[in-house]
């Protein structure tokens, strides 16, 4: 039974502002974010000793948020000499027109565009942007033999650090949500994590979203 860790990137300044980061903006993670980044490894690392698993693979999507959030991951797990490997399937949806919009901006500038992809953001492209479905597509891609890998090695684990939607879509395929309601049905907090299990038979999600508990206070 192989083990696969989803997680999303740490904070960033557009998440805390809540307006859309995709792919035209390469932010780097703020302090915060950093610090929720060595949280999340830590977490991973007590999963990974209580399942016994061996050295984990890692892969990130080349985004700088993510590649900071897989170094600080890494470093927690082994001290910083695991690896990530970036790959190009695990971007963020391309918001097209919508790039650093908050929702109130985006269904002012296109009110009936807007209120279609809220409904089904699986079929439906943002302006000059992608689909869920386009996501998916590259996603699923860079996804499926790495799981496959994990079928079929009981010891085996990985890390995958990525984007909100890449996590949302790939936790609502494995537990057959109807992929229209995968934003509605599925959250995704940076710095969280997802845990799926991985045999021949079946994938198994076991943990969701998990936050890892904030530092404890320091004494005066």
């Amino acid at each position: 039974m192989g083990t696969l860790f989803l997680v999303r990137h740490a904070t960033t300044a557009a998440s805390q502002s809540g307006v859309n980061l995709g792919q035209k903006t390469d932010a780097p993670l703020v302090e915060a974010g950093r610090a929720l980044a060595a949280r999340t490894g830590a977490a991973i690392r007590a999963e990974l000793e209580a399942i016994g698993a061996g050295e984990p693979r890692m892969l990130t999507s080349p985004a700088r948020r993510c590649r900071e959030t897989a170094r600080l991951v890494a470093r927690a797990l082994d001290g910083g000499d695991l690896e990530p490997e970036a790959h190009d399937g695990l971007w963020e949806i391309d918001y097209g027109a919508w790039e650093g919009l908050s929702a109130e901006e985006c269904h002012r500038r296109d009110p009936e565009l807007r209120v279609r992809w809220e409904a089904d953001p699986y079929a439906t492209r943002t302006p000059g942007g992608e689909s869920g479905s386009d996501v998916a597509a590259r996603a699923f891609a860079a996804l499926g033999p790495l799981e496959e890998w994990l079928a079929g090695d009981r010891g085996a684990a990985a890390v995958v650090v990525t984007h909100n939607h890449v996590v949302r879509l790939r936790i609502a395929a494995q537990l057959g949500i109807p992929m229209a309601d995968y934003r509605r049905r599925v959250e995704a907090t940076p710095g969280g994590y997802s845990m799926i299990t991985f045999t021949p038979a079946r994938a198994t999600v076991r943990r969701l979203n998990v936050l890892p508990p904030d530092a404890p206070a320091r004494s005066p």
